[in-house]
């Protein structure tokens, strides 16, 4: 049921926008990411992104107050299992084709689901059981063609380690988002995440930051911009429309990384990544169905 302040055509219009944004995010990630260490990713894509939110939360009001917080280890906790996937995400991002990186994002719900079960006590209805199931045969799918190669080290199969990883910590991260989100607030909870990720990131320098022309600083600096204006559009969206209005301009995110890969780094797409679309999408819609029929926010990690 909507009601007077929710207008559902500009929360689809910005759920749309925010997977657009996040989209052309990764795409600068993948940009630079032969040329600049993950680190160094992770820290310009964390300040950068300050710096609309900063301007968000003060323009509501709720800078600095909103950022008053009675669960101090609540929120390292989840910012640092939200920075340790952030790092992950973008090892992943330079070992595979974007889109298939991307592919590997959609397991989060999956995993939220079935860490749900497991630490929450949370039921196990067959939504759940059968997305936790379409997911891992859609992995199956994609990695199981480099596990033919016998190529253990290679770069590819690293990636899927990465993607896997990542999916694991954004369920971990988000479960602590949904305890959090009871008594703080969500500008709170995103802030420090992103502080968290710079001071992390911080730490890299010993191990050698690259030198960056004003090329790679723009992509650099975009990449935050647009990673911060994306986190921003989904918080609006979902103050306009319900959960599952929303539910399936979500997957339509995919087809930016898609184009991406076949215009600018003209990756093919593989046999194995379309065989492993439908099943990880499929997955994620499963696991993630009764949250949504309960008209939970999604947060990002």
């Amino acid at each position: 049921m909507t009601t007077p302040n929710e207008i559902p055509a500009i929360g689809i219009a910005l759920r749309i926008l925010s997977g657009l944004l996040f989209g052309a995010m990764a795409i600068c990630i993948k940009a630079v990411a032969d040329q600049v260490p993950l680190g160094q990713l992770v820290f310009f894509r964390s300040a950068f992104a300050l710096l609309p939110l900063m301007a968000f939360l003060w323009f509501r009001g709720e800078f600095p107050a909103g950022l008053a917080t009675r669960r101090p280890l609540g929120h390292l906790l989840r910012s640092s299992l939200g920075a340790a996937a952030m790092f992950a995400s973008f090892a992943s991002i330079a070992r595979l084709p974007l889109a298939e990186a991307t592919l590997l994002t959609y397991l989060s719900p999956t995993f939220t689901s079935l860490a749900s079960i497991i630490l929450l006590s949370e039921r196990a209805t067959i939504w759940r059981i059968g997305g936790v199931v379409l997911g891992l045969a859609g992995v199956t799918t994609l990695v199981w063609p480099e596990l033919g190669h016998l190529d253990m080290q290679g770069p590819r199969l690293w990636g899927y380690v990465f993607g896997l990883l990542m999916g694991i910590l954004t369920a971990f991260a988000l479960i602590m988002v949904r305890k959090l989100s009871r008594t703080e607030n969500p500008g709170a909870i995103a802030f420090y995440f992103i502080i968290t990720s710079m001071l992390g990131s911080l730490l890299t320098i010993p191990f050698g930051w690259a030198g960056l022309d004003m090329t790679m600083l723009a992509i650099l600096s975009l990449a935050g911009l647009f990673g911060g204006f994306a986190q921003i559009t989904m918080t609006l969206a979902f103050r306009h429309a319900e959960a599952s209005l929303l539910a399936p301009f979500e997957y339509l995110a995919i087809l930016w990384p898609v184009l991406a890969d076949v215009l600018l780094f003209h990756a093919p797409l593989s046999l194995a990544f379309l065989s492993a679309l439908p099943l990880v999408l499929g997955g994620a819609a499963l696991a993630a169905m009764d949250g949504r029929r309960k008209n939970r926010v999604p947060a990002q990690a």
